[in-house]
């Protein structure tokens, strides 16, 4: 039910915000608006405005909505209308009233983003976990419980590192863009700063999914080798395991954190057969000994062992926090730096670089939703700003039915100095329906994957 709702005020939200940049411009240059509704079908609510006769309308579908504007070229149009109607005005009206509601949508990024920054959230401190074996950051020399001070991408200069999400964001924008990160990092607490370079020349960046950070090998932060929650009947609570109890050796190998035990547990399959291993652990301040042997479940990677158990004690937190104006800077350069992350990856999607797995719908969108929200209001502010990115940049693009697609016949038109023809308006139009059906096809083939896979 979370989902649900987290979706759906989710989806209302981005499309008014969408809608209402179109309705206000177009209101500011002097077009009158019929009609503004957020989703479609049947109406839910209306409600009509006395002064300026716009219909506002809450619709039952609400996967879009849309602004209609007096234009001729729907309904005929009083002669003492016609300076009020869309198509009458210049070139330069049309396409700003058009190119409104993506701008709106980054706009509201710009907004939320300070806003998480400027009131706090806590985050895991950039205290590393062990790398995956014969990942880039293992080979580079990387190990567990590594603090990472700074960092800069490629030949840029370093800067400080807050929070493990902020070296998360730096690590999957180099591997993304195939580039080189250097690290400056600390063994301990007032321990010597060392330089690491991780270079993702050679790195496969297909798929932008939780495979790319396994590959980085920095999957999560530094916690405790506790044993968490047990699953009823599952292995852990069959081999004797304990909530609280801290792992301390498994088999022949010394564990130092969550990640790595988690890792051990994983690859604890020889021959599609699970392994059995002598764990080493604490509890209530005595040393034991039990055989552990673990369940196998298939993954897309293969098959992998689990304990049924939640492994590793939360990790150490930080509250990242900035002033209003760095905030406001900082909120600006992250919508930018998403914005043409979505833009290179939907380029190499198009050339072949990059798989059409990364083509999320709105299944993966709702489940993204329902966690962040349970995760907390500020996860969720943030998955809206990044929701809100994407819905601006997929509306720019050249697509004749997406606000991209007109504004590229506005740039024919100021080009050639006449509007496309009615016959090539219809061609480019079926074809746009058609492009844009075959993508949401393949998104939402992918989340059926994603999730029932």
């Amino acid at each position: 039910m979370l989902t649900v709702v987290a979706f759906v005020l989710a989806l209302g939200i981005l499309i008014a915000v969408h809608e209402y940049g179109h309705y206000r411009v177009a209101v500011a240059c002097g077009v009158k608006v019929l009609r503004f509704s957020v989703g479609f079908g049947q109406p839910l609510w209306r409600w009509q405005s006395p002064v300026s006769g716009t219909e506002f309308v809450l619709a039952a579908f609400p996967l879009g909505g849309y602004v209609r504007m007096l234009d001729e070229r729907e309904a005929p149009v009083p002669a003492h209308e016609r300076h009020l109607a869309f198509n009458t005005q210049p070139l330069r009206v049309r396409a700003a009233i058009v190119a409104a509601g993506p701008v709106a949508n980054l706009l509201l990024a710009i907004f939320l983003y300070p806003g998480v920054n400027w009131t706090g959230v806590e985050e895991p401190v950039a205290r590393l976990a062990s790398p995956v074996p014969e990942s880039v950051a293992q080979k580079a020399g990387l190990q567990g419980g590594d603090w990472v001070r700074n960092a800069a991408m490629g030949s840029e200069e370093l800067r400080p590192v807050r929070s493990f999400e902020d070296l998360r964001w730096m690590l999957t924008q180099a591997a993304l863009d195939t580039t080189s990160i250097r690290l400056e990092v600390q063994s301990a607490e007032g321990a010597r700063l060392r330089s690491v370079v991780l270079s993702f020349e050679q790195l496969d960046v297909r798929e932008a999914d939780a495979q790319l950070l396994r590959k980085v090998g920095i999957v999560s932060p530094w916690t405790r080798p506790l044993i968490g929650s047990l699953k009823p009947e599952g292995a852990g609570q069959r081999a004797g395991l304990r909530e609280g109890d801290l792992v301390l050796q498994v088999g022949a190998v010394d564990v130092v954190d969550g990640q790595q035990l988690r890792e051990l547990i994983r690859t604890s399959v020889r021959a599609g057969q699970p392994i059995t291993q002598t764990w080493r652990l604490q509890r209530a301040g005595q040393v034991l000994t039990l055989e552990v042997t673990p369940d196998l479940m298939q993954e897309p990677a293969g098959m992998v062992a689990r304990i049924g158990a939640y492994v590793g004690a939360p990790p150490e937190l930080v509250v990242v926090e900035y002033g209003l104006g760095e905030s406001l800077w900082n909120g600006a350069v992250r919508t930018w730096d998403v914005a043409l992350l979505t833009l290179r990856m939907m380029g190499r999607m198009v050339v072949g670089e990059a798989s059409l797995k990364n083509l999320s719908g709105p299944l993966t969108i709702a489940d993204y939703a329902g966690r962040s929200a349970s995760m907390g209001l500020t996860q969720y502010v943030l998955f809206l700003a990044l929701i809100s990115v994407s819905l601006g940049v997929l509306n720019l693009l050249p697509l004749p039915v997406l606000d991209g697609g007109h504004l590229m016949y506005y740039l024919w038109e100021g080009v050639t100095g006449k509007g496309v023809s009615d016959a090539w308006m219809e061609r480019l139009q079926r074809g746009g329906v058609a492009l844009l059906l075959l993508m949401m096809s393949i998104a939402l083939f992918n989340d059926i994957t994603r999730l029932f896979g």
